[in-house]
């Protein structure tokens, strides 16, 4: 059993900040790719940002140069530092992580893709 949770969305007027977070656990045996993406109302969902188990990342041009996104291995957390925010950046922002589970790991399995719950941000005056 893996859980996704994530936390840090809210209000924020424009051109503020707001850090997100999802913490991962459960039975993993290791965790590769790692990243956020994020569906306004009426669109689809889209990739913000990725980071892989090696720290290369990879940001939707959108978002380049105003988000940042980091991960914590030892917590198995990732993050993503939004600055600059814009009304257009309002969305659900969901986390994304790609891991294999200890199960996965015994049988020789590969990885499976999980998704966070979702968290709100509205930027707003």
């Amino acid at each position: 059993q893996v859980q996704l949770v994530e936390s840090g969305g809210g209000l924020v007027q424009p051109g503020g900040s707001l850090r997100l977070s999802c913490a991962t656990s459960g039975s993993i045996f290791s965790i590769n790719a790692m990243g956020w993406y994020r569906q306004a109302p009426g669109k689809q969902r889209e990739l913000v940002a990725g980071i892989t188990s090696g720290g290369r990342t990879n940001y939707a041009d959108s978002v380049k140069g105003r988000f940042t996104i980091s991960r914590d291995n030892a917590k198995n957390t990732v993050y993503l530092q939004m600055n600059s925010l814009k009304p257009e950046d309002t969305a659900v922002y969901y986390c994304n992580v790609r891991l294999r589970t200890t199960v996965a790991a015994i049988f020789e399995k590969g990885d499976s893709t999980y998704w966070g719950q979702g968290t709100q941000v509205t930027v707003s005056s």
